[in-house]
């Protein structure tokens, strides 16, 4: 099947007819983001049973037909990796599409391992080896040429397969459902949000830091965010993250002392040296209780280290039973959350908890025992 290029409204309008024939299309965009806070669209390729189009949004002034279509309920809308394709919709109308499939969630589901690329699910599933060599094009260039409009249309053109294979594994095994609430959380607003008195959270580096210094770094990382969200500039152009983490420990007071931060450059600090400062000594007068707690991490007593490496067997064998990636399902950090007493886990929700958490539980609870029996690890039920 030859992909369409739309760039016109009228045929804009023809697809988002042929679309509306189905209750299921595959969706994915190709953006660029290197040099801007937000993801610019420069692709959107669509395909269902009987079309496939790869969508020039820079050609077109409005893409309403096609977002009302993408937003229709009684649509699903089937992509690989859905995050950062969902996050460009959100940043358009501040919503996310749903409902959604994610082809690289129900492929953990179904025995391939964590996180898996579209290419190696392809070929897995397909036996089709994808072409590779368009991978890091400049998208926005135009015009496109016919070897990049094909690779972008392989990326809905194959999806169509493997959405349908996952779905019939998915069924044959009973679990059509488990992953719904994988797919819901997916399209939550709030995943979407970048608040600025948040954004300490997300800087590398940012548990070395404790009392005051937490407070300097919230303020001076909001408003980085603030800069950033503003101007539509990467973080990393306002501030580095290396750079924040200086100025919180050290808490400069003075000009000719915030010059000698390693790496903030001079035109930094004439544009926004007076604000950088006014921002460390607010924080600074800050109550003790209006800090922010980097939260803290238990530590497992000496004896609870052989209960963890014995749940981490009863959860391998589990998983080998269900032919699924034990990491797909928890880390040892997740299991040692469940021996230190915090139930704040995936692992005890949804399909994690019946592949294995709610197993890991009565293990805790001794209702479970693991045993070997000619060579092999058994799980035995306890009265």
């Amino acid at each position: 099947m030859t992909a369409l290029y739309i760039d016109t409204p009228q045929q804009l309008e023809a697809l988002c007819q042929q679309l509306r024939r189905h209750d299921w299309l595959t969706l994915d965009t190709e953006f660029l983001r290197e040099k801007t806070y937000r993801p610019r669209l420069c692709l959107l390729q669509v395909a269902n049973p009987e079309v496939i189009a790869c969508v020039d949004p820079l050609a077109l002034e409005d893409l309403s037909p096609l977002l009302e279509l993408l937003y229709d309920p009684s649509i699903t809308k089937v992509l690989h990796a859905a995050h950062q394709d969902l996050e460009i919709f959100f940043e358009m109308r501040g919503e996310v599409p749903a409902p959604i499939f994610d082809t690289q969630i129900a492929a953990t589901l179904l025995g391939h391992g964590e996180q898996i690329g579209y290419g190696n699910l392809v070929k897995i599933e397909l036996g089709i080896e994808l072409e590779k060599a368009h991978a890091r094009a400049d998208w926005c260039r135009r015009p496109l040429d016919q070897a990049q409009l094909a690779y972008a249309a392989d990326d809905v053109r194959h999806l169509r397969e493997v959405y349908l294979r996952q779905r019939r594994q998915l069924e044959e095994l009973g679990r059509e459902q488990w992953l719904q609430p994988d797919f819901d959380e997916l399209t939550d607003p709030a995943r979407y949000r970048n608040p600025p008195e948040q954004a300490w959270l997300r800087v590398k580096g940012s548990n070395r830091l404790k009392g005051v210094q937490l407070a300097v770094l919230q303020a001076l990382a909001g408003w980085r965010e603030e800069q950033a969200q503003q101007s539509d500039r990467p973080r990393r152009w306002i501030l580095k993250d290396d750079i924040l983490l200086d100025l919180a420990k050290q808490m400069p007071q003075e000009t000719t002392k915030l010059q000698r931060i390693r790496g903030l450059e001079e035109n930094t600090v004439k544009r926004h040296g007076e604000t950088l400062l006014r921002l460390i000594a607010e924080a600074k007068q800050l109550p003790k209780e209006q800090w922010p707690k980097a939260k803290a991490g238990k530590r497992l007593a000496p004896q609870q280290e052989p209960l963890v490496d014995a749940m981490m067997a009863l959860l391998r064998e589990r998983c080998r039973r269900q032919n699924i990636s034990p990491g797909a399902v928890a880390g040892r950090r997740e299991l040692e959350q469940l021996v230190l007493g915090d139930d704040d886990t995936p692992l005890l929700h949804g399909w994690r908890a019946a592949i294995a958490g709610e197993a890991l539980q009565q293990l805790l609870q001794g209702r479970l025992a693991l045993l070997v029996e000619n060579g092999q690890l058994d799980i035995i039920h306890r009265e």
